[in-house]
């Protein structure tokens, strides 16, 4: 007899095909495969039945087994090639980003249907990311039909829990400041909250300017008074155009005339206890000069980014040179410049009478990575009185192509910060080392974490009286690790330790603690 193994873990023995086949065998062995692969009842005596069903059970398994592979095959051409998008604010692929979700595949007829989610739906690159999604699945040689489709599920804050409870589902929280007054700040705030609101995202602007507030001005909403919900001792902020929007002045008290202290309560209260819900985008039309309302603000809300406005006097470089430095001491980045102030000629080429002043003085100095200039145009310059802003009443001017340049700037900037700070402190647990990177740094490293853990500063550690050190260097286990580390806001991190202890570090903090020089190679996968 001459054996044929199946390609499986059970060896069937069949008749040779070269010996003739007794009455009720199969005369070839395609017979057999048709017989075996076909559901007809078997008529033939018990062995030989046995013997049937049992490859019809091998075929079947065989081919399911086929498709599996298939199909994991079809995802992983699928995946690659989509793996070719790069994210330019991320600087990684789509796919690494986790952009790819709901992938189905129908290899014999050719579709494959996936969702791009993003992080932001005011993504300015998302008609690029569906088209070279379409190009790059489609090229794939047994593809026929590509269906993309297009959704976004905004970042929480990754310190959501140490945040009160009107900000945690807002992702990203942009200051608008200048330091000085009439330069424009609040015109530039409103315009922007709007313009974003125009690119898809969820929007909201809360003027905390309680001596002067500019908002009730600049918008028309309806409802011109904020509401409270009695039951939850909230407040409801009012709306306009889809933006939703919180000012003193929709109090109705009118201007504020009462002390420092007194106003940074009335701040924090509209601020932190307002029903924001869900937002993209919240800014925050900042007050003028860097005391303490300013510092209240920096403080209670975690910032992710401003963004500063100028004029071209010297005097104005002065105070805004103020402001820069303050969130620079708060880890506030700041992602832009806007400069009042420049005209256009007759030729459409913009030209200033006052020269190119503080706003280049500031990109250069501060080395902030955007400029932006904005016209004096007497249609921004009523819309700021009409209660119509400049970028709804005119969405395709010249003033609305500048908004969105800047609407863009500040996505894109907001995404690579919070990738920067979601990322800068880490475990990880293969080589149970920290790493760290701090934000706009190109320097990396790593930490012991008992070193880390022993280097704290806190009161429960070190007395805040004589600088005598509680917590002892037997204290800390060598080889204890952290349970969880979580970004608070730009300048440092919670480390959560094994004893229940939260550690509060500084990213100034972990530059001096001493560093891993020989960092071991990561660990076998499954070691």
């Amino acid at each position: 007899m001459q054996l044929l193994y199946a390609p499986t873990r059970h060896n069937l023995c069949l008749q040779s095909l070269h010996t003739r086949p007794k009455e009720g065998w199969f005369s070839s062995l395609d017979q057999w495969r048709h017989l075996s692969v076909n559901s007809q009842p078997c008529k033939l005596p018990p062995r030989k039945c046995f013997y049937l069903k049992k490859t019809r059970a091998l075929n079947s398994s065989i081919q399911a087994g086929d498709s599996v592979v298939s199909t994991r095959n079809a995802e992983s051409d699928v995946l690659k090639a989509l793996s070719q998008i790069i994210d330019p604010d991320f600087g990684t692929d789509i796919v690494s980003c986790g952009f790819v979700k709901d992938l189905n595949i129908v290899e014999a007829q050719g579709e494959v249907s996936f969702r791009l989610e993003l992080t932001t739906p005011a993504c300015p690159i998302k008609d690029m990311f569906e088209q070279k999604a379409n190009e790059v699945v489609a090229l794939l040689p047994w593809v026929k039909n590509v269906k993309v489709t297009m959704s976004a599920q905004p970042a929480r804050p990754v310190y959501a829990g140490l945040l009160p409870q009107g900000l945690q589902t807002i992702s990203n929280i942009i200051a608008v400041s200048s330091c000085k007054g009439g330069v424009g700040k609040s015109t530039v705030a409103v315009n922007l909250a709007y313009t974003l609101a125009g690119m898809g995202a969820r929007v909201g602007i809360f003027d905390a300017d309680v001596y002067g507030p500019s908002l009730p001005t600049m918008v028309s909403p309806g409802n011109r008074l904020l509401e409270m919900n009695p039951e939850k001792k909230t407040i409801i902020p009012t709306e306009y155009l889809g933006v939703k929007l919180v000012s003193f002045g929709f109090a109705g008290q009118g201007r504020a005339i009462m002390r420092g202290p007194m106003v940074s309560g009335v701040i924090n209260q509209l601020l932190t206890t307002t029903e924001w819900g869900e937002l993209d985008y919240l800014v925050i039309d900042m007050p003028p000069g860097t005391g303490d309302i300013q510092l209240t603000l920096c403080q209670v809300v975690p910032l992710t980014a401003a963004v500063i406005v100028t004029t071209p006097q010297k005097l104005a470089f002065i105070d805004v040179a103020k402001g820069v430095r303050m969130f620079s001491k708060l880890k506030v980045p700041c992602v832009a410049v806007v400069e009042n102030m420049c005209h256009f000629d007759a030729d459409g080429k913009r030209y200033y009478p006052f020269g190119r002043g503080s706003g280049s003085q500031v990109v250069q100095q501060f080395g902030i990575p955007h400029l932006f200039d904005l016209p004096i145009r007497p249609t921004l310059s009523a819309s700021g009185d009409s209660g119509m802003p400049e970028v709804a009443a005119d969405p395709q001017g010249d003033v609305a192509k500048i908004f969105q340049d800047l609407g863009i700037c500040v996505v894109q900037q907001c995404a690579k910060i919070r990738q920067q700070v979601s990322t800068a402190v880490t475990y990880d647990k293969t080589i149970k080392a920290i790493k760290v990177k701090v934000p706009e740094s190109e320097e990396e490293f790593f930490l012991h974490p008992a070193t880390v853990r022993r280097n704290d500063r806190s009161a429960q550690s070190v007395d805040e009286w004589t600088g005598e050190q509680k917590l002892q260097f037997a204290d800390v286990p060598e080889d204890i690790e952290p349970e969880e580390i979580q970004p608070m806001g730009n300048y440092a991190v919670q480390i959560t330790w094994p004893d229940g202890f939260s550690q509060i570090a500084p990213y100034d903090q972990l530059q001096t603690i001493e560093r891993l020089v020989d960092v071991p190679e990561p660990a076998p996968i499954g070691a």
